[in-house]
């Protein structure tokens, strides 16, 4: 079949600008080739080569002696101690789970999956942020259904845990949902798997699920932004098959335990071309595949197709030639494909045939590395006017509305679609500050979150940034758990527009400066740009997955006080109103500055409630963040089953006071008994503490005002349910 005719308004088709166009013709001195220019569309677009984030993403802290590989793996590796390593990462299927949400959200999971077991660990836990619009829009219903049944759908028959996450609404994301994936895994320090070839002329093998058409330029898609084209684009969304993906695990697991594999890499992304390009480029060779020798489930599939595939359960190897009969028994007994499709070669060659003829001949290093790379133009964003006046309610009419709305409300509609339990090693499930799982048949465990406030980010950038790592640095507190590391997944509108790329500037920033304050290097993470329909873009969306480390699972912080314990509040509380759910989810107002971040703060308060919860001291903790103290308080005692009575400051407005969300502050239950203690090592600490007051009784009392716990909870769990009919 002869291939089309490359001209500038086929490149342009491929997502490829005039001036990445014209560098193609100056790299190739020809005209490149229809499967060639596949490739480097592939190669170059926004979400394989990050070409308007580099410069940013340069200026995190990536490094610590906790950090065992940083970005630019498959996924970032963080010492556990006792010779244990944990692998995580964090991606979007923003774009995908849109389009099409069950198979969009299910291959989200199974490409996060991918990136962690190719490192050579086991998965041992997932999460999911998900972003939809408005309530009442048309969409929002079905692709909330659809997206929670896919990553269920996936999660739950691969076999991994989905213990935590975050589920928001807003109108920004009427035209372009969020689907952020998170996993993680354990492996041993001494044994992680990297994707750089080496040796020449070692056999590059093909692993796993045949090729088919599922995918063919969803990089691409990936990388634009959407319009009333939108169902055209549906093809580009891959078909995923969880349980394919488990017998791929367990084959690669088990292959790697024998000195087989020199490298490896998973198929996610621009297929084929992604994973040979970053394994030859890695190891300074070159590759040459024979497309004749792939796997396929379809007839007449061209070299441009095979190459742009992203089907899934697929994954890329360099194989010790010694050991290739041991491989394939390997994965004949796992009844998947094995394949030698190729060789390494000295040469910086991408060489690529098919029934016989070239295909595509390209300089190996030359389009991995010389993918553009933009210095955006960019505006900072505007500091807001102050917010007006805080409308005052009554405190348990206030309460009731918030605890019903669909941005506070609980979650449970959604976590128990997924299988929070399997492998019996979760201790924490979802619905407290951070997720708990257990080091399998040890005493130590890991706690998971993943946490931003996007309408905090759309105000103030910077300080957006912050507190997006601020806040999971004390969710993970809150369990008792050291913070380690952190992934992101960077969601923003089109980088070609100076105020959008001035938020993800400042967001980085933000980001940044929070992940030094705290010691909490960014080791793994994701960009997704041009989240934009017909030209209305998202809300600035860093997402922040944090994993923390706790000695001994004996010693967590859960979020269930008990009857009789005192409420003591740590932080200082000034009644910051502005960017408050108060105001936006009670009277529709987004305005004013988010709540300022105050890192040594923040540092100082979690220091604190780690070593209260390791001595033993904290009956429960929980952080404070949307909706402030009033609603922490009745959180947890919806979770314990105990109402909590505090009091008014007399000094503040009631709604600053119980609905204000001032940063670097915790609600911690505590026994009558070392109520005195708790309050003395704040002080020795230097971080402010009060006691607020106490639990028990079947009432949330917030000052004057008392909501019965039973109406709370039927306000709390009855809100999503109703929303999803």
């Amino acid at each position: 079949m002869s291939e089309p005719e490359v001209n500038e308004a086929l490149a342009a088709a491929h997502g490829l600008k005039p001036e990445e166009y014209a560098r193609i013709l100056e790299i190739c001195g020809r005209v490149p080739s229809f499967t060639e220019l596949g490739i480097f569309s592939a190669m170059w677009n926004e979400h394989c080569s990050y070409k308007s984030s580099k410069k940013w993403l340069r200026t995190l802290p990536t490094t610590g002696p906790q950090v065992i590989c940083g970005p630019g793996e498959n996924a970032g590796v963080v010492d556990i101690g006792d010779g244990d390593a944990l692998v995580f990462k964090m991606e979007s299927h923003n774009h995908p789970s849109y389009i099409e949400p069950y198979q969009g959200a299910a291959t989200g999971v199974g490409g996060i999956l991918r990136d962690v077991f190719t490192m050579g660990a086991r998965p041992v836990a997932a999460m999911n942020a998900l972003s939809f619009g408005r309530v009442d829009h048309p969409k929002t219903k079905r692709l909330l259904a659809g997206v929670v049944a896919g990553i269920g759908g996936y999660g739950n028959a691969f076999g991994v845990p989905t213990v935590g996450g975050e589920l928001r609404f807003h109108t920004a994301y009427d035209g372009n949902c969020l689907v952020n994936a998170f996993a993680a895994g354990l492996a041993r320090a001494d044994a992680i798997f990297y994707s750089a070839a080496s040796g020449v002329g070692m056999p590059v093998v093909y692993l796993g699920a045949k090729t088919g058409r599922d995918g063919v330029g969803g990089a691409t898609m990936a990388s634009a932004e959407f319009d009333d084209t939108i169902e055209e684009k549906r093809p580009t969304v891959q078909v995923g098959d969880p349980f394919t993906e488990k017998r791929l695990m367990e084959a690669c697991l088990e292959l790697m335990a024998t000195g087989a594999v020199i490298s490896i890499q998973d198929m996610g992304a621009a297929g084929l071309t992604c994973s040979a390009v970053e394994m030859g480029d890695k190891g300074g060779l070159g590759i040459r595949l024979d497309l004749d020798l792939v796997p396929v489930r379809e007839t007449g599939m061209t070299a441009y197709e095979m190459m742009l595939s992203e089907s899934q359960e697929r994954m890329l190897m360099v194989l010790r030639p010694e050991k290739e009969a041991e491989a394939k028994a390997v994965f004949d007994k796992w009844d998947l494909d094995f394949a030698i499709v190729g060789e390494t070669i000295a040469e910086d060659r991408f060489l690529i045939m098919h029934r016989g003829e070239v295909k595509a001949d390209l300089p190996l290093r030359t389009l991995s590395g010389s993918a553009p790379e933009y210095d955006r133009p960019w505006v900072e964003t505007p500091k807001p006017a102050p917010a007006g006046p805080a409308p005052a309610l009554e405190m348990d009419e206030a309460l009731r509305r918030l605890l019903a709305s669909p941005n506070l409300s609980s979650r449970r509609w959604v976590w128990e679609q997924y299988d929070h339990m399997v492998m019996a090693d979760t201790v924490v499930r979802p619905g407290a500050d951070a997720a708990v799982v257990r080091v399998h048949g040890k005493r130590k465990a890991l706690a998971f979150t993943s946490d931003v406030t996007p309408r905090y980010c759309f105000a103030d950038p910077f300080e957006g940034g912050k507190q997006a790592v601020a806040e999971a640095y004390r969710n993970l507190c809150a369990t008792g758990a050291l913070p380690l590391a952190a992934t992101d997944n960077l969601n923003f509108g089109n980088p070609e527009k100076p105020d959008i790329m001035g938020q993800f500037v400042g967001c980085v920033r933000g980001i940044g400066a929070a992940c030094e304050a705290l010691g909490v290097p960014i080791v793994s993470g994701n960009v997704s740009l041009y989240n934009e329909t017909d030209g209305r873009a998202i809300l600035p969306t860093p997402s922040i997955g944090a994993v923390g480390l706790l000695e001994s699972v004996e010693r967590v912080i859960r979020i269930a006080p008990k009857a009789g314990d005192r409420m003591i509040l740590i932080g200082e509380t000034r009644g910051h109103m502005g960017r408050s759910v108060y105001l936006a989810e009670l009277f529709g107002r987004e305005e004013g500055a988010p709540p300022p971040v105050d890192l040594e703060a923040e540092r100082r308060a979690g220091e604190l409630v780690r070593a209260l919860g390791a001595e033993g001291l904290l009956s429960a903790a929980h952080d404070l963040g949307d909706g402030g103290l009033g609603l922490a308080a009745a959180e947890m005692a919806l979770a314990g089953g105990v109402g909590v009575v505090l009091a008014s400051d007399p000094s503040m407005a009631m709604q600053e006071w119980f609905f204000g969300e001032d940063q670097a502050r915790y609600l911690l239950a505590v026994a009558a008994d070392d109520e005195e203690a708790v309050l003395d090592r704040a002080e020795e600490a230097g971080v402010p503490a009060r006691t607020v007051g106490r639990a028990g009784g079947d009432r949330i009392v917030l000052g004057d005002r008392a909501l019965p716990l039973a109406e709370a909870r039927a306000a709390h769990e009855g809100a999503l349910p109703a929303l999803m009919g």
